[in-house]
């Protein structure tokens, strides 16, 4: 369910829209932005199909972005904004290790990643940042993708399964969660055909031979994703 949405005054503060499925993390967050000058939480959003009609009616500065969201996936959300809305800036929230993830995010269109393990310390920091037009990463990401960009060391992000697409990357990450060819395809509005051919692209990349192989690969990386 929605929060309740509140339209911000003309040349008040800067907009903030949040997009999370958990209540709790969405009444964290609003109050933490709440104490602080200059910035406003004008709706805080539970799914996709609510975040993008706050978006048509509150046109908020800056959407705050969750990866995991019941109805689809954060990346999925990130490219649909700057394809319908170019003009909102976008920040990622997320459990996940920004190793796998910010380079993705920038990639779709965020300007910035902060995990959530650190957001008392670095979310305002972050949305101070991105509203004044810069990216903002913590300072072992900056390290690691400069060092990328510079000299060609990978990153953490660059293993087998960093090197899957986005859409194989959410594909592997359900199949971990045990879900089956027909529960992913439901899922992500895609033919069973299509999600068939994602699991052996995976296969191929990680070099897994069989699909039992590819669902203890997954439910591994998944449980081992969570940890750290």
């Amino acid at each position: 369910m929605t929060d309740r949405p509140r339209k911000a005054a003309s040349n008040g503060p800067a907009k903030i829209l949040l997009v999370d499925d958990h209540p709790i993390v969405r009444q964290g967050i609003t109050e933490l932005i709440e104490h602080e000058e200059g910035v406003s939480v004008c709706c805080a959003a539970e799914n996709v199909s609510e975040a993008m009609q706050a978006i048509a009616e509150l046109k908020p500065d800056l959407a705050v972005v969750d990866l995991s969201l019941q109805d689809s996936s954060g990346l999925e959300l990130i490219k649909e904004i700057k394809a319908r809305y170019p003009d909102v800036l976008v920040l990622v929230l997320s459990m996940h290790d920004e190793t796998l993830y910010a380079e993705r995010v920038l990639r779709a269109g965020a300007k910035g990643y902060v995990m959530k393990e650190e957001a008392t310390e670095r979310l305002m920091t972050a949305i101070r940042k991105v509203l004044r037009g810069q990216v903002y990463l913590s300072d072992q990401m900056s390290a690691r993708m400069l060092s990328k960009f510079v000299d060609g060391t990978p990153t953490a992000g660059d293993s087998a399964v960093g090197r899957l697409s986005d859409r194989e990357l959410q594909v592997f990450e359900l199949i971990g969660k045990g879900l089956g060819t027909r529960q992913i395809a439901k899922s992500l509005h895609l033919s069973v055909k299509t999600i068939e051919s994602h699991r052996e692209h995976i296969k191929d990349k990680l070099r897994l031979t069989s699909s039992q192989e590819l669902m203890r690969h997954a439910m591994y990386w998944q449980q081992f994703e969570r940890l750290n």
